[in-house]
């Protein structure tokens, strides 16, 4: 067996402040990973941390992450899969970053969302319905409901994870591991 890692985050702000009270916990933001530190993590989210309005699919970095919210809390979970299944996780996030610039957030689907009502506009998501949809394509089905669906909170109350690390950024051991202007160091071990 391997793992995968799901991050959840919590960072200070307006629109995080909106979203923590519409779900009701404290953590507003899911990555998925493919390495412990974080340092192979991916997600629809912010392109630069301090700059809300502009988000699409990007890589994790949690030294600028760090740099812009230093009160920001994280909990890191392992997920078990196959082998096969974290190559083929691999590869499509190898694909999704090499055409991140496609992908958007998808502001559009928030007030479907709210209502329960299922929603997909081609190539937008939010952080956690991009996980959930990615995570089923590749064989690992967590959710009983469609992934436009999915919010942070369906990914804290999972049972199928192990808790690595709880706390403050800050404290994160792998917070050493990012360059606050790396480029991409994908994983090729996980590329064909």
């Amino acid at each position: 067996m391997e793992n995968i890692y799901l991050a959840l985050v919590d960072t200070p702000g307006f629109f995080a402040s909106l979203i923590r009270r519409t779900i009701k916990i404290p953590y507003i933001h899911v990555a998925v990973a493919l390495d412990e530190n974080l340092t192979e993590g991916y997600s629809i989210g912010r392109r630069h941390p301090s700059i809300p309005l502009f988000a699409g699919f990007e890589q994790e970095n949690l030294a600028l992450i760090h740099r812009a919210f230093p009160t920001a809390r994280y909990k890191v979970m392992s997920l078990s899969c196959t082998r096969e299944q974290k190559e083929a996780i691999a590869q499509r996030l190898a694909r999704y970053y090499d055409r991140r610039l496609h992908y958007h957030y998808c502001i559009l689907g928030l007030p479907f969302l709210l209502l329960q009502i299922p929603f997909y506009q081609k190539r937008h998501y939010t952080c956690s319905s991009f996980t959930a949809r990615l995570l089923a394509d590749c064989g690992i089905h967590l959710f009983d409901k469609h992934f436009s669906l999915v919010t942070p909170r369906d990914f804290y109350e999972l049972t199928q994870t192990q808790v690595i690390y709880e706390g403050p950024l800050s404290k994160f051991k792998g917070l050493r591991c990012h360059s606050p202007y790396k480029t991409s160091q994908r994983n090729t071990a996980y590329e064909s």
